[in-house]
């Protein structure tokens, strides 16, 4: 496979000079660090640059040296693809080290246009006759690199049930079979995997060979951690190392790595225009052909080559990136971007009213021409993690919905809520596999029993209910709520069959104690503590 990444650091294993890298011995960085703050208060503004521009090439060259050691480790039949992957690595790097300061200006948001953002009941419903051609240029893709440790899982998030028995994957090739047999088209299913779930994902596809899709996956990058301290990788061999050592770097990685594998050249080729990029435990995040009408049929000149969906903030939405307008161009606007005197306003559901769902809408060769000239420019998002041998470390991400600014015409469409419905933690999973969703092709729909159509809030205690296993085991099956408000559980709880949940519900086992809710038991408004105990007979 041929890639298309342009490395704009020093080659692997050199130094500015053209001399061996091999001849600077590793510094650590967080000595210069300290240097630039020892010494600042001396020096004037051109000195104090000129200093910090010498640490950054240090910093350069230090990584260069490094990855081609580990280079060196690598088999001999992924040399070729790890050189690749260090050298998008290294441009990463570079970025980071130059990326000073805030990404954005408080004072030059702009206030949005009035056609930045268009409502999805003011979108044209497409005719019946031009249904088949449109979809017919669609590819659907799901970011499928997670694994499913938040909620004591192992491999990939993906196939953990979430319904009836049926994964996140499941349930998204029975939409996928649905949609085509219906209008009796092709429109493939694409999988982006890490390295953390591509060898358990391909073992699952085997099952779906009978079905009417055509699947198919690529893998997104593999990057070194970073010693917090050093700035250098964690990593001592490419081939034997701690998995922990590496990381995927966020689903911005997309572009590159779907340019990459050779795929998105073969659906342009095939006459396929849009995709449809969305986290695969978004389960709200199906096809909607009033959204695909307005990327090729949109009334605009020209169209849009970049649909953003977002979705009503609520309080529970209020750390969800934004849209803003910004030097003239719709971006988003994440958290981490935001100066710390404005968090309260970023947060503000009067200020900043819609969040980022995700859901993303593309013209493919928009993609294949930003990334084959170089233009996409996505801030860094520095993760900082703390493992489990006592290093810190920080990962290097980048967000895909961040390359909208890059997009000669970008627009967002506020959808409503029931787009979005991801599923994060094991209280996201007691909504959906409740009788508030009704379950049709794969796709849930809220049940029309419910008499108003926002999702209860559901709060359920880390300790005893985060885990899957430990959370089903709770639940002798799963209550009626279709008229719940808020449920708060907390501490040693278990609920009995056919009990029904109304209103506000809070239940508060305290340390020591246990509450055994019993089977058949109504409970309304009703606040819950202490000690009970369902003893069997």
């Amino acid at each position: 496979m041929q890639a298309v990444i342009r490395n704009f650091s020093l080659p692997l294993g050199t130094t500015k000079n053209n001399e061996s890298s091999h001849h600077l011995p590793p510094t650590p960085l967080s000595d210069l660090f300290e240097d630039i703050l020892l010494f600042n208060h001396s020096r004037t503004p051109n000195e104090t640059t000129e200093f910090k521009e010498l640490t950054k090439r240090d910093a350069q060259n230090q990584l260069a040296h490094e990855l081609s050691k580990l280079l060196l480790t690598a088999p001999a039949y992924q040399q070729q693809q790890t050189d690749c992957m260090f050298q998008g690595f290294q441009k990463l790097f570079l970025k980071f080290l130059q990326d000073v300061g805030p990404s954005v200006k408080w004072q030059k948001i702009e206030t949005l246009p009035d056609n930045a953002v268009k409502n999805y009941s003011d979108l044209k419903e497409p005719p019946q006759d031009v249904l088949t051609n449109m979809l017919n240029k669609l590819i659907v893709i799901k970011l499928n690199g997670g694994l499913g440790t938040s909620m004591g899982c192992t491999g990939p998030k993906s196939v953990i049930p979430v319904r009836s028995d049926l994964t996140f994957l499941d349930l998204t090739v029975q939409q996928i079979e649905h949609l085509n047999k219906t209008y009796n088209i092709d429109v493939p299913l694409v999988l982006m995997n890490s390295f953390n779930t591509e060898e358990d994902t391909q073992k699952v596809l085997k099952k779906y060979r009978g079905f009417n899709v055509k699947i198919y996956t690529f893998e997104q990058n593999k990057y070194p951690r970073i010693n917090r301290e050093s700035m250098l990788p964690i990593a001592m061999s490419v081939e034997n190392s701690d998995s922990e050592a590496w990381y995927p770097p966020g689903h911005g990685d997309f572009y590159e790595s779907f340019h990459k594998s050779g795929l998105l050249q073969q659906f342009i080729n095939q006459g396929k225009e849009v995709c449809f990029v969305s986290n695969i435990d978004n389960l709200g995040a199906t096809v909607d052909v009033n959204i695909l009408n307005t990327m090729l049929n949109d009334s605009s000149d020209p169209h849009p080559e970049f649909i953003m969906e977002v979705t009503d903030k609520t309080i529970a939405d209020v750390k969800g990136g934004t849209l803003i307008q910004y030097e003239g161009k719709l971006r988003l606007l994440e958290i981490a971007q935001v100066p710390k005197e404005h968090i309260d306003e970023f947060k503000s559901v009067k200020t900043f009213k819609i969040f980022n769902t995700n859901n993303l809408w593309m013209s493919l060769k928009s993609i294949a021409s930003l990334v084959e000239d170089g233009m996409l420019d996505m801030e860094i998002i520095v993760n900082h993690k703390h493992l489990d041998y006592g290093i810190n470390v920080i990962q290097l991400e980048t967000a895909a919905g961040a390359a909208m600014k890059d997009f000669a015409r970008a627009i967002g469409i506020n959808v409503p809520r029931k787009r979005f419905l991801p599923v994060k933690k094991t209280s996201d999973l007691l909504a959906v596999m409740s009788n508030l969703y009704l379950m049709k092709n794969g796709t849930l729909e809220m049940s029309p029993k419910r008499a108003f159509p926002t999702v209860p809030l559901v709060k359920l205690g880390e300790n005893h209910f985060a885990k899957v296993r430990d959370f089903l085991r709770r639940f002798a099956s799963i209550p009626d709520m279709l008229e719940l408000d808020h449920l708060t559980v907390s501490g040693d709880v278990t609920f009995g069959k056919g009990v029904s949940l109304r209103g506000t519900v809070i239940i508060i086992a305290n340390h020591g104690d246990r509450i055994d809710i019993p089977t058949g038991a109504i409970l309304e408004n009703k606040i819950v503590s202490g000690n009970l105990r369902i003893l069997d007979h």
